[in-house]
């Protein structure tokens, strides 16, 4: 089956500045939908492999939304830095899920969007049917954070698109041993954009300041009592092989707090796993689909 091109909705955040949201699917649509939600410095572009395979079942038909988060993709740069932080952000999916009338979804969140979806569980509890955490939990590893903050805003000015895999590539091959060529290059787009002439980040560098107080001295304060709030619904954590964000105990830990915690290891891949191989997705169809069945997970 071809991809179906996702369509295109402008959403209004509560201050005005416009959000931009990619949705598949039939509408209206009797399957549960899927909110997808993007990691610091991605867009919901990344979605768009995962986001085809699950509205492409014509039996159940559901839609699937992906949020470019201010400052990322399509959406406007927020004026102030100070803007991106979590409590805006979640201001902005109580914003989009409220206009897109999404009474209850699963929620993907990847990374800082696994954050945004626990922070959600808390502020809008209904809104939660399940949750899907891809290499993020309550204990976020220092080292990998401080990685993070040496290229978020910092990154090499690519000459062009085949510039920029390989600048990609440099940086995250050794958590991605094995993708090819092609998946790079479709890595760079999702990375990049051409914008006056250039090939500059699909992103803000000014999401840099997000990160400016990480060190390694001063690990983040665990979020436990965040983690908490989805007790109620059913959540399958995501886990890179090679990752240095969600390590293997804090994954166990997890499970071994909440019951209703699944748990999937992807080989060779780091943060945050791509979301894009066909068992991962199978296994996240399931995973929706028995959301929407009470007593099914």
């Amino acid at each position: 089956m071809s991809p179906t091109a996702p369509a295109s909705t402008f959403i209004s955040a509560q201050d005005g500045l416009k959000l931009h949201v990619r949705s598949w699917g039939p509408r209206p649509a009797a399957g549960m939908p899927v909110v997808c939600l993007p990691g610091l410095a991605r867009s919901g572009a990344d979605f768009d492999v995962l986001a085809t395979a699950l509205t492409s079942d014509r039996k159940v038909p559901r839609r699937v939304h992906a949020l470019d988060l201010r400052g990322r993709g399509k959406s406007d740069y927020d004026r102030n830095p100070e803007n991106y932080s979590l409590n805006v952000e979640l201001s902005d999916v109580l914003a989009v899920i409220t206009a897109l009338d999404v009474g209850k979804a699963v929620f993907v969140g990847t990374s800082r969007g696994g954050i945004l979806a626990m922070l959600l569980a808390a502020a809008r509890p209904t809104a939660m049917a399940g949750c899907v955490l891809n290499d993020i939990g309550p204990v976020i590893e220092p080292k990998g954070l401080v990685r993070i903050k040496s290229y978020v805003g910092k990154l090499p000015r690519p000459a062009t698109f085949q510039d920029a895999a390989e600048i990609l590539r440099r940086l995250f091959g050794a958590q991605f041993p094995k993708l090819g060529d092609g998946e790079w290059a479709a890595f760079a787009r999702r990375t990049f954009k051409e914008a006056g002439g250039r090939i500059v980040p699909d992103y803000d560098v000014k999401l840099k300041a997000v990160l400016a107080g990480i060190n390694l001295e001063q690990p983040l304060a665990a979020l436990w009592k965040e983690f908490d709030a989805l007790a109620r619904a059913p959540v399958l954590v995501i886990r890179g092989s090679n990752s240095d964000i969600l390590s293997a105990e804090t994954m166990a830990a997890m499970a071994a707090r909440h019951k209703a915690v699944q748990t999937v290891e992807v080989p060779d891949q780091g943060h945050a796993p791509l979301l894009a191989e066909p068992d991962i997705i199978a296994r996240i169809a399931a995973f929706v689909a028995a959301c929407e069945s009470p007593g099914q997970h």
